[in-house]
C-alpha cells in the first residue's frame, strides 16, 4: 500500500485509534454520573465542554511549539500528560473531572495538530482528503463500541471496571506512542527556519485573518456552527435518550459512530481535493445536519425510530464537513502561514463542541433537551444559506 495507507500513516491512525478510545467511554460515563451527583445538565455541560475550550485555547500555540521542539519530544509529553488525566478520572468526583477534562485538552490541542499538520505536508495535493479523512475516521472508530461498553460498565455498577479501562487505555497508548516515529518535512521553497520572531507575530496577527480572509472566514462560521450541534448532541443523548420509550444512548452513538466509519470509507474519494469551493455540495451537508438535529428534537413526539434516523444523518453529516473543509482550505491558504491558519480553523472547531455543551446545557435547562436540538436545526438551517456562494468568488478568488 502507498500514499495515505502506506504503513507510517497507518501507524499514526492506529495510534490516534488509541488516543481517543477513552473519550468514547468518557462521553457516556461523564453525564451518567454527574447526573448521579445531582449537577444540573449547565454544570454537566461545563464539565464536558472544558475539554474542547482548553483545546480550541491551545491549538494556535501547537503549531509552532511543535515545530520549535519537533514533533517526537512533544508528542511524548503529551501521552504522558493525557495518561494523568485519565488516572485522575479513577479517584476524583466533579471536580476532578473537570481538571481531567482540561488536561486532556491540552494535550489533544498539541497531539491533533501534530498529525493533522504532519499528513498535509507529506501527501501530495490529491492524497491529502483521504489522509484526512482517514485520521477523523480512526478517532471515530472507537465510537463504535465505546457507548455500548459504558453502558455496561455504568448499569454493573463498575466505576472499578471504568478505572481498569482508563489505566489501561493510558498505559497501551503511551507505550504505543513512544514507538512511533515521524519524519520532520520542509515545504519546498520556505525556509522554516529563519525569522522566529516574525513567525511569532505572524501567529498572533492571524487571529485577524478570521475575519479578513473570505476563505477561512465562511470554513470557520459553517465549522463553528456544525461543531455546536456535535457537541449537543454528545454531551446529552446520554441525558435525552432514557425520555424516550426504548430510547438508547449507546445504541444512538453507536450508529452515529458506525456511519461515520462507513461514510468515511464509502465517500473518501468524493471529498473534493481540488481547491474549488462546492455550493452545493456543502448546502447538501447543511441539510443533512438540519435534518438530523431536527429528528432528535422531534423524536420525543414521534418516537424512537426517528431518533436512530437522526443519529444515522448526524454521523454523515460529520464524515464529511471537517475533511471537506480542512482539504478546502489546505489549498487556499497562503504557505507562509498555512499551518496556523489551519491551527485557528480547527480551534473553531474546538469552541463549537465546547459551546454545544457550555451554552445549550442552560438552554435545555430552561427549556427541555427536545427543543435544545430543534435550536440546533434552527443553526444548521441558517447554514445552508451560509454556505452558498452567489457569485462564486470563493473559487475566482484563488
Amino acid at each position: 500500500m502507498s500514499g495515505a495507507l502506506s504503513w507510517p500513516f497507518l501507524r499514526l491512525y492506529l495510534l490516534t485509534l488509541l488516543y481517543f478510545s477513552a473519550n468514547a467511554i468518557l462521553n457516556v460515563i461523564i453525564p451518567l454520573r454527574g447526573e448521579s451527583l445531582g449537577a444540573s445538565s449547565t454544570v454537566i455541560g461545563l464539565v464536558m465542554g472544558a475539554y474542547m475550550f482548553t483545546t480550541m485555547f491551545f491549538r494556535p500555540w501547537a503549531g509552532q511549539i511543535i515545530q520549535k521542539h519537533g514533533p517526537i519530544r512533544i508528542l511524548r509529553i503529551i501521552l504522558i500528560l493525557n495518561g494523568l488525566a485519565l488516572i485522575l478520572y479513577t479517584f476524583t468526583g466533579l471536580g476532578g473531572y473537570f481538571v481531567a477534562r482540561a488536561l486532556q485538552g491540552v494535550s489533544t490541542a498539541f497531539f491533533s495538530m501534530a498529525l493533522q499538520i504532519g499528513i498535509i505536508d507529506a501527501l501530495p495535493e490529491k492524497d491529502r482528503s483521504q489522509g484526512i479523512s482517514y485520521y477523523s475516521l480512526f478517532s471515530y472508530i472507537p465510537g463504535i463500541a465505546g457507548p455500548v461498553l459504558a453502558l455496561g460498565l455504568w448499569n454493573a455498577g463498575g466505576m472499578d471496571y471504568f478505572s481498569i479501562f482508563m489505566i489501561g487505555i493510558a498505559m497501551i497508548t503511551g507505550l504505543f506512542g513512544y514507538s512511533v516515529r515521524m519524519d520532520k518535512t520542509k515545504e519546498p521553497g520556505i525556509d522554516t527556519t529563519q525569522d522566529k520572531t516574525g513567525q511569532k507575530f505572524g501567529m498572533l496577527a492571524s487571529f485577524g485573518e478570521l475575519i479578513r480572509n473570505p476563505f477561512l472566514f465562511k470554513c470557520s462560521v459553517i465549522m463553528l456552527i456544525s461543531s455546536i450541534v456535535f457537541g449537543a448532541i454528545t454531551a446529552f443523548i446520554p441525558l435525552y435518550a432514557p425520555q424516550l420509550n426504548h430510547g438508547n444512548a449507546g445504541v444512538f452513538l453507536m450508529i452515529q459512530a458506525a456511519v461515520v466509519v462507513i461514510a468515511r470509507i464509502a465517500l473518501r474519494k468524493k471529498i473534493p481535493s481540488d481547491g474549488t469551493w462546492h455550493s452545493s455540495f456543502m448546502m447538501g451537508t447543511m441539510l443533512l445536519l438540519t435534518l438530523a438535529a431536527a429528528c432528535v428534537g422531534l423524536s420525543i413526539q414521534a418516537g424512537v425510530i426517528l431518533f436512530y434516523l437522526g443519529a444515522g444523518l448526524i454521523g454523515i453529516a460529520q464524515a464529511i464537513v471537517y475533511p471537506t473543509l480542512t482539504t478546502y482550505l489546505s489549498f487556499v491558504l497562503p504557505q507562509t502561514n498555512r499551518n496556523v491558519l489551519i491551527g485557528l480553523f480547527i480551534a473553531t472547531a474546538d469552541l463549537g463542541v465546547s459551546l454545544g455543551g457550555v451554552v445549550m446545557g442552560p438552554v435545555a435547562d430552561l427549556f427541555s433537551f427536545s427543543w435544545m436540538y430543534l435550536i440546533c436545526a434552527v443553526l444548521g438551517a441558517l447554514m445552508i444559506i451560509f454556505a452558498y456562494d452567489r457569485r462564486g468568488l470563493l473559487s475566482a478568488m484563488r
